[in-house]
């Protein structure tokens, strides 16, 4: 892997011209099969819109512990709500996160169809009393992030030789999660990391962050290397999710946050398909000698699979 993430523009998979979209279809594809994480600019965000969200963000973790255990995630079934610091741990060979975090999903409200009939992961968002004002910022966020998701997706049919817009129907009403992260500044050890090492779950991140640094990549040959800062751009890599559509073509990169010396904020949208989604291995991603690695699956069952194995809570007590 290079010594350093490429930075894409990707505004070209918005213009009319073929030649364009297939331009930075094959830079993203390259990221993709290479370092399995990329920086974008062009995207379309505006910054008033990741300002807003991370004025939510800070003011959301700075409520009292009582208004937040009231919107814990142990209080849905379907991924959404706040994990207390010291909940999680990515890395079970190392102690728990030092960070706490807040999930936000598909915004359904209460009389949706699929939250009535208790569809797997469809269920209301949780928000905490006394705070209306988060709940607009921090959507508008997950509205802009979920468009450029699709927007990835476009370059990366390019890349496969799939039809361009084979992802838009996938991804239209996804089990997408939005999640703010803060990490209290600490130490710098691997005993005391922010988050653990791992792969993302789903399709595609993108993640916005504070200008704090902490985020590593591990390098194919060995070795951590530090994601840059750069004004204006998120950082985005590879889930396992696609790795597996792909049948390994694309690669998601393990990586882990370090406990920062300063207090540090970023906000992770994880794009998960469609639930009744099947993921199965695209046909391009075969050939002699190259069988299909994985069996078909839906997204609710991949995702529940994934998160199962994450937090405690969702496990059935043995016995």
């Amino acid at each position: 892997m290079p010594d350093s993430l490429p930075i894409i523009d990707v505004a070209g998979l918005r213009a009319a011209d073929p030649a364009a979209r297939h331009a930075v279809a094959t830079e993203l594809g390259a990221a993709c099969r290479g370092a399995g994480f990329f920086l974008v600019t062009g995207h379309g965000i505006p910054e008033a819109v990741t300002q807003g969200l991370f004025g939510a963000a800070r003011a959301l973790f700075a409520l009292p512990d009582a208004a937040k255990q009231a919107v814990s995630i142990r209080r849905s079934p379907h991924n959404r709500g706040y994990v207390g610091l010291s909940e999680e741990q990515l890395d079970p060979t190392k102690p728990a996160d030092r960070k706490e975090a807040f999930n936000v999903g598909l915004d359904l409200a209460a009389d949706d169809p699929e939250v009535l009939a208790q569809k797997p992961f469809r269920g209301v968002n949780l928000w905490p009393e006394g705070a209306p004002e988060l709940r607009s910022a921090i959507l508008a966020h997950f509205d802009a992030a979920w468009a450029l998701g699709r927007l990835l997706h476009r370059g990366f049919a390019l890349d496969l030789g799939i039809e361009e817009d084979f992802f838009e129907d996938k991804l239209d009403r996804p089990l997408a999660t939005l999640r703010l992260l803060h990490y209290p500044a600490g130490g710098g050890t691997d005993a005391a990391l922010g988050a653990g090492e791992h792969t993302d779950y789903g399709n595609v991140t993108v993640l916005a962050t504070d200008g704090v640094a902490g985020l590593e990549v591990k390098r194919r040959a060995g070795g951590w290397e530090e994601v840059p800062q750069v004004p204006g751009a998120f950082v985005c890599n590879i889930g396992d999710c696609l790795m597996r559509w792909t049948n390994d073509v694309y690669v998601s990169t393990p990586h882990r946050v370090r406990a920062p010396a300063a207090e540090r904020y970023s906000a992770a949208f994880f794009l998960d398909p469609n639930p009744e989604t099947v993921v199965a291995v695209l046909p391009g991603c075969t050939g002699t000698g190259n069988p299909a690695r994985y069996p078909p699956v839906t997204g609710a069952d991949y995702l529940r699979q994934k998160l199962d194995a994450t937090y405690a809570h969702r496990r059935a007590p043995a016995g």
